[in-house]
């Protein structure tokens, strides 16, 4: 019984250890690929960046001159590189060459909007994705199937974008329901969120469907409505627990379509995230606001990813029997 219980333990600090060294991978890998891009971006960042602080029409060669001394953009790329990983290790991300303020301030307040942008997505694909595969599951090839089938594939052609700008259209400009870019306050998210949310559900419905069809029908099902059990006990205990071991591993995956989403979603509807600071920090050549956002979005799908592997742990008792048998 001791080994037994001791075995999560150790598969809990497996997960642990392969997910910190993945996250430190990921940070180099950013953090280079990153610096890379900007290098080799067109135009001269030390013109462009003193337009992001004085505007364009107070930059001369002469600001671009100071800029460029004052940072010190003439320097070998690799110092520069070098300079930034080792504020890295020391938890410094620097500061914003265009604002001045540290990148770390502007990063949190741009990740609580990212937070609250993910979350409510991720419900509204839940809750639509996985409740329409539950209903089509039950008769497969019935009328809520076939309404199924066809929603997936609607919304699988849509791209985010296009999708915002039909919801902006029907929500906003012709009922007039709800403002087409963010004001502030909830009803500012719902168009946001509803964009990412209803492009993910189609894909969590057809993995739902699929999974609770196939563990509907397995012999574990079958014998325990053959000892007379609840349907509602049998769909609860054994049915969803069952195909939860296949959706949220799959929820896992979904984080990295999530976060190519928000970097589109967030710029499209001005919600001020990660993404939206992505893209101006690309704009204003924002090297150090750059590779911390890139870093942090990164770093939020392999966050993701190790507590979908947690709850996996907890979801499948399988190996923890296989373990407790030896």
């Amino acid at each position: 019984m001791a080994a037994a219980l001791s075995v999560p333990d150790h598969r809990l600090g497996r997960v642990l250890v392969r997910r910190g060294l993945q996250a430190v991978g990921v940070a180099l890998a950013v953090s280079a690929v990153c610096f890379w891009v900007v290098q080799r971006l067109p135009g001269d960042a030390a013109y462009r960046i003193a337009a992001g602080r004085y505007g364009y029409d107070l930059v001369d060669a002469e600001a671009a001159a100071s800029v460029r001394a004052e940072l010190g953009l003439d320097r070998p790329a690799w110092q520069q590189l070098g300079d930034w990983l080792l504020q890295l290790v020391q938890l410094d991300l620097g500061r914003s060459l265009v604002t001045s303020q540290p990148v770390a301030e502007e990063l949190a307040y741009y990740l609580t909007g990212t937070l609250q942008l993910a979350a409510a997505a991720l419900v509204v694909a839940v809750v639509v994705g996985a409740g329409l595969g539950v209903l089509a599951a039950r008769r497969p090839g019935g009328v809520v199937d076939r309404f199924t089938t066809a929603y997936v594939a609607s919304v699988r052609a849509l791209p985010p974008f296009l999708l915002g700008l039909l919801l902006v259209l029907l929500l906003s400009a012709q009922l007039g329901l709800l403002p087409a870019v963010s004001s502030g306050g909830p009803r500012a998210l719902v168009l946001p969120a509803l964009t990412l949310g209803v492009g993910l559900s189609g894909l969590v419905a057809t993995v739902t469907r699929s999974a609770v069809v196939e563990v509907a029908a397995s012999e574990q099902v079958r014998f325990a409505r053959t000892k007379g059990l609840a349907e509602r006990r049998v769909q609860a205990r054994h049915v969803a627990r069952n195909a939860a071991v296949t959706i949220v591993p799959y929820l896992g995956v979904q984080a990295v379509v999530l976060v190519e989403g928000v970097v589109v979603v967030e710029s499209l509807f001005s919600w001020q995230g990660l993404g939206h600071a992505l893209v101006h920090a690309v704009f204003w050549r924002d090297v150090p606001m750059l590779q911390a956002t890139a870093l942090v979005l990164a770093l939020l799908v392999v966050a993701v990813n190790t507590v979908v592997d947690l709850v996996g742990l907890w979801l499948d008792p399988r190996p923890r029997a296989l373990e407790g048998v030896r």
